[in-house]
């Protein structure tokens, strides 16, 4: 599927994934790298050692689930925006959703957002939670989002209505 149509199936999706109880510890990474390409900056952007793309710079980058501290470095660092964060700590009925946003202008906290899923497609409503453009993220902010918990494997960035 993802090589006919650039979307992975739910089955990849999830075996990128933290298991449920390590996603509800706190905020997790998430490398949804699925092709072997040559790059590796969140393997040496991560202060905690989490991620390991190896010798071959083609790996696709392992997550150490345990070692991670979801501070989200390795995500501003990526070059693909393949990298979010996933965090189930805060409700039994939501999930917060960290990633890379590179448009203008930057959402605002409380703002409602349509959230979509891999193939572009809205497929549910959620609320911006936090908006951090700190210097050292390389001119990446960081928007994070909470959603339903319903849409953790679904669910994978924000549209803003245009006004």
């Amino acid at each position: 599927m993802l090589i006919k149509t650039g979307v992975p199936t739910e089955e990849q999706v999830k075996e990128v994934f933290p298991p449920i109880e390590r996603i509800n510890k706190g905020r997790v990474a998430v490398a949804e790298c699925f092709q072997r390409i040559p790059c590796n900056p969140c393997e040496y952007s991560c202060v905690k050692k989490a991620i390991c793309v190896g010798e071959d710079i083609n790996n696709t980058p392992n997550v150490d689930f345990e070692k991670c501290s979801g501070c989200g470095v390795c995500l501003t660092k990526c070059p693909g925006l393949a990298i979010m964060l996933v965090d189930g700590s805060k409700s039994a009925e939501s999930v917060e959703f960290s990633v890379p946003y590179e448009f203008m202008p930057l959402p605002t906290v409380g703002e409602e957002i349509s959230v979509v899923n891999r193939s572009g497609e809205v497929i549910t409503r959620g609320v911006v939670s936090e908006v951090l453009n700190a210097k050292s993220f390389d001119r990446t902010p960081i928007v994070r989002f909470v959603v339903a918990r319903e849409f953790l494997y679904a669910a994978r960035y924000l549209k803003r209505e245009v006004k």
